[in-house]
């Protein structure tokens, strides 16, 4: 007995006076001194491993929480996509029951065929971008063996990547020219719906801004007459009026009943001013979050560069910087270049036709291989 307890006891007393020494001499018999390596070994093989860098720890404590997002957007996605046809869908109901008889009503006929003409063109837009954004693909690397050019390997789905090319773990997929995952389209913004997408949110913008500044006098009539209403839904029908109320003009000398008149407006009356303001509010509210949203998609696409690319330029950036280098995107044509390759623009009549107007016409290339070459003139003479 011991016998057995003397190495532990030896074991104990090393480790409580300090006296076991990595490079020196140990006290402890071979095979536990080779026992107490392996099990200190497997303790730092749990949390130590030569690739271990801020980003992998970062990553690893947000894991539950990214996993907890992913599992919700993919979840709720199509709850997104119904929520955004219904608030779209309410405003085009108001626009024809509520506006367009106020409209025929009250404006000149200049101005009516201004506001339907406008009204009827921005809906085509708004419409047509979101079913193609939502329907088309953003493209995905080939599940078949891919030869082109790579630039890495996907550590999810193990394939190879080309450039340009990101791991959504929404999708699960590895999308081309990946800009981010979008819920209210539920599914990805790449590089064959990249274009729809931005189109969608700059007509929806211009729709929102037109109903903010056009809708403006109507809802403050609207909230005026909303206010008027609530007064009067204050004054209880049925109350007896007594004392000097008659002679002092409370209520109408020719009133001989001793009660209150009811209120003279019906359903009619108040469901329109709400349906304005609701209007109004909603419209301002999505042209100032989506405007925002817009104008940094439109900062992104003149310098020739996606969200996650914008991350990844900027700390490229400062890693050339601190070698007293510039670092220049390889993707960057030109501002006008630029737009002119996102919007599949090859000559003048295009910013009418596929631009201005709807337009199903694919991008330049197949999001697969990138032509990287400094351009001395315009990529696309137009």
């Amino acid at each position: 007995m011991l016998r057995h307890l003397n190495p532990l006891l030896q074991l104990l007393r090393c480790v409580r006076l300090g006296t076991c020494s990595r490079r020196g001499r140990s006290r402890l018999p071979r095979w536990m001194a080779e026992l107490w390596a392996y099990m200190r070994l497997l303790v730092q093989s749990l949390y130590f491993n030569s690739l271990t860098d801020s980003d992998v720890i970062f990553d690893s404590i947000f894991e539950p929480v990214l996993f907890t997002v992913e599992h919700v957007t993919r979840s709720f996605g199509r709850v997104f996509v119904c929520v955004c046809v219904a608030l779209t869908g309410s405003i085009t109901v108001i626009a024809y029951v509520v506006l367009l008889p106020i409209v025929l009503t009250t404006y000149t006929p200049i101005w009516i065929a201004w506001h339907v003409t406008f009204g009827h063109w921005i809906i085509v837009m708004i419409t047509f971008h979101y079913y193609k954004a939502t329907k088309t693909s953003p493209g995905f690397v080939p599940f078949e063996k891919y030869e082109g050019p790579v630039v890495a390997v996907c550590k999810k789905c193990v394939m190879p990547k080309p450039a340009r090319t990101h791991h959504c773990g929404i999708c699960n997929r590895c999308v081309l020219k990946m800009d981010h995952h979008c819920p209210w389209m539920n599914g990805c913004v790449g590089h064959y719906n990249h274009r729809y997408f931005f189109s969608f949110c700059l007509f929806m913008t211009l729709g929102c801004v037109y109903c903010m500044i056009s809708g403006r006098n109507l809802f403050l009539d609207s909230y005026k007459a909303l206010e008027h209403f609530k007064h009067l839904d204050m004054d209880k029908p049925g109350e007896p009026v007594t004392g000097m109320g008659v002679l002092i003009g409370i209520v109408p000398s020719a009133q001989t009943s001793d009660e209150t008149p009811t209120p003279t407006y019906s359903f009619k009356d108040k469901f329109r001013p709400r349906c304005i303001v609701y209007m109004w509010v909603l419209t301002s509210t999505i042209a100032f979050v989506l405007g925002a949203l817009t104008c940094w998609h439109a900062v992104l696409i003149s310098k020739g560069e996606t969200s996650i690319e914008r991350h990844i330029n900027s700390k490229e950036a400062e890693r050339m910087a601190k070698k007293g280098k510039v670092y220049k995107n390889p993707h960057n044509y030109g501002r006008l270049n630029n737009w002119k390759v996102f919007l599949g623009v090859e000559k003048r009549s295009h910013w009418v036709t596929r631009v201005l107007l709807p337009s199903g016409h694919t991008p330049h290339n197949d999001g697969l291989t990138w032509n990287i070459f400094p351009l001395k003139k315009d990529l696309i003479p137009v």
